[in-house]
């Protein structure tokens, strides 16, 4: 009950209207302005009633258009068979008016056809009954009294349709540039993720390994080796830290050039590294670049197969048993082939632990290139003995979708 009283609660400009309206009807009336002749059918004050009503329904001309349309159309007829007031005309005006720009689409769309099917019928009709030129004029009359307010409340309605699906529009593009910037942000937190964990976890899970066996193992010889170990690998590591943050820094110098991002050509000084890392868990490292000399490759995919083969080497000084590290590098049909084959099974010493970022960083970084991913034991041959291997298929020769590509780490 209370929000059907709400939804007839008048406008402030139906009020205005309604006001003003009745106000100067009232003045015309007093000072003898009409629009008929004395000899009405309904003469004196009876050109009030038709004033008061139409007034009341200016009140309703936003929340009940249709109606007061209707309503309002009975009264001005009503009205001319008083001595006629050209407020109560006025008033039908802005009543047509707010029928098309407040009604329903379809009641904008028939009404201004309507009145302008009855003005010509009426000029027509008019001058053919009364076979004078007169009829034009009444017809005309009827066209200002009721086409008119049509036509304009439709242009109008037709400006507001168009300025409210503009500000639609730009409100969707707004949310979708918004969408897309956070997508963007959430690309790139990933990317920084994984090139912090590739790049730092070598490092830090060498010297986790070192430290862990200069503490449990008391001989001088190897303490030293392990310190050594250690403070290259805490070198290493926090020049790549450096050289990170400051990609990550917006200096505004422009003499300062970002690092170019790592190629499978410097995977002879990533193994030497492995080796040096490895050796004191029994670990070796070999290369097979199957490639060929003439292949040249992406920046995206050379940047990503090397981040998978240095994240395959972290891994295998974490948790692979002693033995010989099989890296292999293949490219053939398009696709370049990474596979990384670690000894599998219980290790002696210590080990780092491991998060398992490593494999989700190297599974992402095979799909930005839409590119196949996979890792796990194999058992080799009928030996029995199992293998870890990590194996990528990168594809080199299609539009690449990520930011690996950037020319930076």
């Amino acid at each position: 009950m209370t929000a059907s009283l709400r939804s007839f609660k008048p406008h402030r400009d139906g009020v205005l209207l309604a006001v003003a309206g009745l106000v100067g009807g009232l003045v015309l009336w007093a000072v003898g302005v009409r629009t008929q002749g004395t000899a009405a059918l309904l003469p004196g004050a009876w050109v009030l009633a038709p004033l008061a009503v139409m007034a009341g329904l200016e009140l309703l001309r936003r929340t009940a258009p249709r109606t007061i349309l209707l309503v309002g159309t009975v009264v001005l007829i009503v009205n001319q068979f008083t001595t006629g007031s050209l407020a109560t005309i006025l008033m039908y005006t802005d009543i047509v008016y707010a029928a098309v720009l407040y009604g329903s689409p379809v009641a904008a769309r028939r009404i201004p056809w309507t009145t302008g099917l009855l003005t010509v019928g009426a000029a027509i009709g008019l001058t053919a009954w009364l076979q004078r030129a007169d009829g034009l004029l009444l017809g005309l009359a009827i066209g200002l009294v009721c086409f008119l307010p049509a036509i304009t409340g439709a242009q109008v309605r037709g400006h507001r349709d168009a300025a409210e699906a503009a500000r639609l529009r730009t409100e969707q593009i707004a949310l979708l540039a918004e969408m897309d910037r956070a997508q963007a942000v959430t690309a790139e937190r990933a990317r920084m993720a994984r090139e912090l964990h590739d790049v730092v976890a070598n490092h830090l899970s060498a010297i986790a390994i070192h430290s862990t066996a200069a503490l449990s193992l008391d001989d001088a010889r190897t303490t030293r080796e392990a310190l050594t170990v250690i403070r290259e690998n805490s070198v290493d590591g926090l020049a790549e830290m450096r050289r990170l943050i400051g990609l990550l820094r917006d200096s505004g110098d422009e003499d300062r050039r970002p690092a170019p991002a790592p190629s499978l050509a410097a995977l002879d000084a990533l193994l030497e590294q492995a080796r040096t890392n490895g050796a004191s868990s029994g670990l070796g490292f070999t290369l097979d670049d199957g490639r060929g000399r003439a292949t040249a490759l992406p920046a995206p995919v050379e940047l990503a197969a090397y981040r998978i083969v240095q994240e395959s080497l972290t891994n295998a000084l974490k948790h692979a048993a002693p033995g010989t590290v099989d890296i292999e590098l293949r490219c053939s049909d398009g696709i370049l082939t990474v596979r990384v084959a670690s000894p599998y099974g219980a290790r002696p010493g210590p080990r780092a632990p491991g998060s398992g970022a490593g494999l989700v960083g190297m599974r992402e970084r095979a799909a930005l290139l839409d590119g196949v991913f996979e890792a796990g034991p194999v058992t080799v041959g009928d030996t029995g003995r199992e293998v870890w291997v990590v194996r990528a298929e990168l594809p080199v020769s299609r539009n690449h979708r990520g930011p690996e590509g950037s020319g930076t780490s």
